[in-house]
Parts: C-alpha cells; sequence; structure tokens
C-alpha cells in the first residue's frame, strides 16, 4: 500500500497532519481491496482531484488565509468554508491533490480532520450542596449573569420564560429558540431552570440566571470541530460588541476524542475554549462518558486552563455522601499530557430537567419523561451545565471574579474523599456554598 502517492503524501507530511487526517488519508483506499488491480491507477487520478475531505487548517500567521485562496483557485473542488475570528485558522474541504500542494506553504502549521464532535450523553442540586445558597443572609439566584449552552439549542420552556436573552443557530440558520435534540434544552434548565411548572422541584442552581442558546449541533446531537469553534468565538464576539449583556459562563456538554498532539494546545478545539477564558469566560466542559477506563478525558476538556467536570452518582440520596461514587461512565484523566483530569465532580446520573416537546430524544427515549414538561438523562452532560450554574452564583456574589479564582474556589471548596485517586475524583464532589464563601475571603 505504501506505494501509492496518498500514502505517501500522509507519510512524508505526517509532522503537519493530525493522527485522523492521516487515517482518513491512508482509508481512502480501501475501496481498492474489492475493485481490479488494472484500474486502480486510473481509480487514484480520479480520487486524487475529486475527493472531499474535511479539514481546519492552521497558519503560523493571521493572514496564512489569504495566500490559500490562490490554492482554492486552482482546484474547483475545494473551497474554503469560514476564517476563524480568534485563532489563526479556517475551515475548507480540500482534495487530495489540494492539499499536497498547502502542506508545501511554509505559512501552513498544521491540518487537522474536521472531525466529528457529540453531544456527551449516557437528585442533583441539593447534592451540590447549591439549593438555598446565601451568603450574610443574602440568597444567590444566578440573577444578572449569562451562561452560555453552546449545543443543539434551547426550546423556550416555561422554567426559561423571559431568560432566554439571545439564540444563534450554525447548523440551520434559524432566528428564533428551538431545539430540534432536546439536550441543549436539558442542560439550559441543569443550569438556571426555575422549576416553576414543578413547583420548585426540578430547579437548577441558578433560577434567575439568563442564558444564550448556541446551537452547534444537529438533530441527532451531532457537528464538526469548525461549527463548535465557530459557536466558541461567536460568545467570545457578543462581549465584544453587545453593549447591554455579555455572556459569563460557556457550558460545553459536547465533545470530541483527544489526540495526542505535541502540546494538549495544539487541539484547535483546546485553542478556542482556552481564547474564551482568557478573555474573561469561565469555560466548563465535560470530561466525557468513555469511563471506566483511564487517559479518557475528552477534547476541550483535556485544557489544563477550563475547568473538566466530571459526574457523580449521589444514589439519590443527598442527604448523606456515604453511598456517593463516580460515575461509572464518567471518564477519566491523566490526559495524554500527564495533567489530572476532571477538576471537580458534579452530580450526573438520574438528572431531571426540562423536555423539548418533540424533539429527537423526546421521541426516542419516552421512557425517561417525567410528565409533561420534564425528562430524565445521565452523563456528564449534565453534570457540566449545573457546574456552570453554581459559577453563576460565584460571578453573581463576586462579578469581578476572574475564571482563575472562580476555578481555584471550586477545587478549593470541594468535598474530599480520603485517599482518592485525583484522576477519577478530581479535587472533590462540589459544595456550592463552600466554593462561595473561599471566594468572598
Amino acid at each position: 500500500m505504501f506505494e501509492y502517492s496518498i500514502v505517501q503524501l500522509a507519510r512524508h507530511y505526517a509532522h503537519k497532519l493530525d493522527r485522523p487526517l492521516r487515517h482518513f488519508l491512508v482509508s481512502i483506499y480501501k475501496p481498492f481491496l474489492y475493485t481490479p488491480c488494472i484500474i486502480h491507477k486510473q481509480l487514484e487520478r480520479w480520487m486524487k482531484k475529486m475527493k472531499r475531505i474535511p479539514v481546519i487548517i492552521q497558519f503560523h500567521e493571521e493572514n496564512g488565509v489569504f495566500a490559500l485562496k490562490e490554492v482554492e483557485k486552482q482546484h474547483f473542488r475545494m473551497k474554503i468554508h469560514h476564517q476563524f475570528r480568534y485563532i489563526p485558522s479556517c475551515s475548507a474541504e480540500v482534495t487530495p491533490q489540494a492539499l499536497e500542494q498547502i502542506l508545501q506553504r511554509h505559512d501552513v502549521k498544521k491540518v487537522y480532520l474536521n472531525r466529528k464532535v457529540s453531544a456527551l450523553l449516557n437528585n442533583a442540586v441539593p447534592s451540590a450542596n447549591a439549593k438555598n445558597v446565601a451568603v450574610n443572609g443574602t440568597a444567590l439566584s444566578g440573577k444578572g449573569v449569562t451562561i452560555a449552552i453552546v449545543d443543539t439549542g434551547i426550546y423556550p420552556h416555561p422554567d426559561l420564560e423571559g431568560r432566554i436573552v439571545g439564540f444563534v443557530d450554525f447548523v440551520n440558520g434559524r432566528t428564533e429558540p428551538y431545539d430540534d435534540n432536546g439536550h441543549g434544552t436539558h442542560c439550559a434548565g441543569d443550569a438556571a431552570g426555575n422549576g416553576s411548572v414543578s413547583s420548585g422541584l426540578y430547579r437548577g442552581p441558578a433560577y434567575e440566571a439568563n442564558v444564550v442558546g448556541v446551537k452547534v449541533l444537529n438533530k441527532v446531537g451531532a457537528g464538526r470541530l469548525d461549527t463548535i469553534i465557530r459557536g466558541i468565538e461567536w460568545c467570545i464576539q457578543y462581549n465584544e460588541t453587545s453593549k447591554d449583556e455579555k455572556i459569563d459562563i460557556i457550558s460545553l456538554s459536547l465533545g470530541g476524542e483527544s489526540q495526542p498532539f505535541p502540546e494538549e494546545n495544539d487541539d484547535p478545539l483546546v485553542q478556542a475554549a482556552e481564547k474564551a477564558w482568557d478573555k474573561g469566560i469561565v469555560v466548563c466542559a465535560a470530561a466525557g462518558n468513555a469511563g471506566p477506563e483511564y487517559r479518557t478525558i475528552s477534547s476541550p476538556g483535556i485544557s489544563d486552563k477550563i475547568i473538566t467536570v466530571g459526574a457523580l452518582d449521589d444514589r439519590d440520596t443527598a442527604e448523606t455522601r456515604e453511598d456517593d461514587e463516580i460515575a461509572d461512565f464518567s471518564s477519566r484523566g491523566p490526559t495524554y499530557y500527564g495533567v489530572s483530569k476532571p477538576d471537580i465532580v458534579v452530580p450526573g446520573v438520574n438528572i431531571v430537567s426540562l423536555r423539548a416537546p418533540k424533539s429527537f430524544l423526546d421521541k426516542y427515549q419516552k421512557q425517561n419523561r417525567i410528565g409533561q414538561y420534564y425528562m430524565s438523562m445521565s452523563g456528564t452532560s449534565m453534570a457540566t451545565p449545573i457546574c456552570a450554574g453554581i459559577v453563576a452564583l460565584m460571578l453573581q456574589y463576586k462579578p469581578d471574579a476572574t475564571p482563575d479564582e472562580i476555578k481555584r474556589a471550586l477545587k478549593e471548596g470541594a468535598g474530599l474523599w480520603k485517599d482518592r485517586d485525583p484522576n477519577i475524583y478530581g479535587a472533590g464532589y462540589v459544595d456550592a456554598q463552600r466554593a462561595i464563601e473561599l471566594l468572598a475571603k
């Protein structure tokens, strides 16, 4: 197989191609197993010109994309889709022939497969000590704080009435809030549902916080790197252009398999998440649902900057910790780069939150419906927005707290399991009251 030109391309430029893209290039030849050898050369020539590959191209300099437009003119099957604003990269579809020309350029740093990312789906608030949180007699509810749910969208549920203050759709281009999957709506409720139609029974920690829906995943809860990055960058730009509102927290209940890059921040999704963090937005990301194996933390949760959230199973007993355990599915650290993860664990098993009627999950998980307005789900997807809701309480109390201060208080305020592996348990189980008290000092 090594004599095939596309395989040679993958081998020669291995240092400028991420592993999924190298594997993809080799896999192009799978049909050759079922075709006569006599037509292999002809078939290969056709594939080099016609096969389209979704990629993200990273440059050494921000203006590198302009030179790439000359390459685009020479290959009618190549198309540049989007130039990112905060990382020196663009998304594109390229042929193997165009890819070879791109890799020859000195201004191109690396090319990544625009790989798939998915929602991480597999009694919470009391267990997190996030119910009736107060400091100096003042109750905290997340009021005045805005959480961006970067996910499948948000259905305008009664428990969020008047608090969906923004919505953008990178999948279908719609302008009004909706959720054709249901995952994002559940996450929004995990963070900020007020329980109005359940008499406060199913209420998130930040029940007066505002939410912004950023739809980056499709009806079945899947997307690609470039769409997720666009969603994160939109949040950063929202803060730079909006005079009245700003996004304080990004909740990412999604992820893709992490890759062993030379450095963790070579991952384009990590780059985007860390850029938001550096711009003052607290980023909470799901650890992933690939446990109980070690080294299974999803991207962008591998970032050592952002808050990576694992899932706790509280056995529906908020009054005691004796029977609590890490959910079997919750991903374990360390990362490929030796960083202990997750940072914190939060309830994520059998979480009851908002239902999006007629959505994909609503139709295919009817057994999880709880009456007309709610449904039960499990996953680090659920733990992450609960953590984001707790962060909203912290920011309501101290609006000028930096992301690093928030993360430090969360970890130092966590309830510790004695002699437990930090690559399973992180700093321990979240304790909203203690975290806020530490922030106050």
